[in-house]
């Protein structure tokens, strides 16, 4: 048998020092805390990162001290990363090294000793009225001239998506993990699985509830191609929507609609809250709608909605 020269061969994958303790960190994560593939993926990428640093420097990834983390982080400031980045990066590792320790696989907590970079909070972004009905007419029956246009399968399924993203202010993985059985269109609304598999029930609004419907009887059948799925939003595989094909989805509808390509399906979600506040709704319904865990998330719509502050401050203050 003749010989396989070198260059032939295939060559194993060599892991990084550290690397099968963040895979297994972030098995964990999707396992015990229902962590969303997205979230998955970013801790994966800030780790690797990291892991990579400790290789050039010469550093035992999961033997280092806290000023050696403070080294790692102050090369990625001085490399001109973000604040915010900086600040992920921190926190993927706090998280990390918190897990290697209640596993037993450390014998410190090096990173809960940092601070994060200060950084100032930028207000969330909103779509305007005008601009959201621009996006809405996308993929809808009518184009925003109000006239009749030819929905294909995909349209019908893309036009359900974003009106019930903004009919209820859903996250995009809460978008992507919809069940059929989790709507109910008889009581008009959605019940959402959010972090940590936390269960809110939303009210849905008609015009997202005939966009649904027109869905589900119309295209979701041909999309799903025989095929069963628990899923409420399907592929044209008749596969689960991915996140990835939500925001893909999202930015094309920008690009048609002509608006900021940079803004992402969240603004749909802050565009949510802000119209509740701006319709009259108290802080309290609103973090129950969106899920927040604490009601300081929530008030930053506030300042988003100066109209609201007027009518609280006329209706409250002595002088009116």
């Amino acid at each position: 048998m003749p010989a396989v020269h070198d260059s032939l061969k295939p060559r194993e994958e060599v892991l990084l020092p550290g690397q099968a303790e963040v895979d297994a960190f972030c098995e964990a994560l999707r396992v015990e805390r229902n962590a969303s593939e997205h979230t998955i993926r970013a801790y994966a990428i800030d780790l690797t990162d990291y892991l990579s640093w400790a290789q050039r420097a010469h550093v035992k990834p999961l033997e280092v001290s806290h000023k050696q983390l403070r080294r790692y982080l102050g090369e990625l400031d001085r490399a001109q990363y973000s604040r915010t980045t900086i600040n992920r990066r921190l926190s993927a590792l706090r998280g990390f090294f918190r897990w290697l320790n209640v596993t037993g696989q450390a014998a410190s907590d090096p990173a809960s000793v940092l601070q994060g970079a200060k950084q100032t909070k930028g207000l969330p972004h909103v779509i305007r009225p005008k601009d959201m009905v621009k996006l809405l007419s996308v993929y809808g029956p009518k184009d925003i001239q109000g006239k009749p246009r030819e929905q294909s399968l995909s349209d019908m399924r893309n036009q359900a998506l974003l009106e019930f993203l903004y009919a209820c202010g859903a996250r995009v993985s809460e978008a992507s993990n919809l069940k059929l059985r989790d709507v109910d269109f008889s009581s008009a609304q959605v019940k959402v699985f959010g972090k940590g598999s936390k269960e809110r029930i939303i009210p849905l609004h008609a015009m997202a509830l005939s966009s649904m419907r027109r869905y589900v009887i119309s295209a979701r059948p041909y999309l799903l191609k025989e095929k069963q799925s628990d899923y409420f939003f399907v592929s044209s595989r008749g596969n689960q929507v991915t996140t990835d094909v939500i925001r893909k989805m999202f930015k094309e509808a920008l690009r048609a609609a002509g608006l900021d390509e940079t803004l992402s399906p969240h603004a749909l979600r802050h565009t949510f809250a802000t119209d509740l506040l701006d319709g009259g709704a108290d802080l309290r319904s609103v973090q129950e709608m969106l899920g927040h865990a604490s009601l300081s998330t929530t008030q930053i719509y506030t300042h988003l909605s100066p109209a609201r502050l007027k009518e609280v401050h006329a209706q409250a203050h002595p002088r009116g």
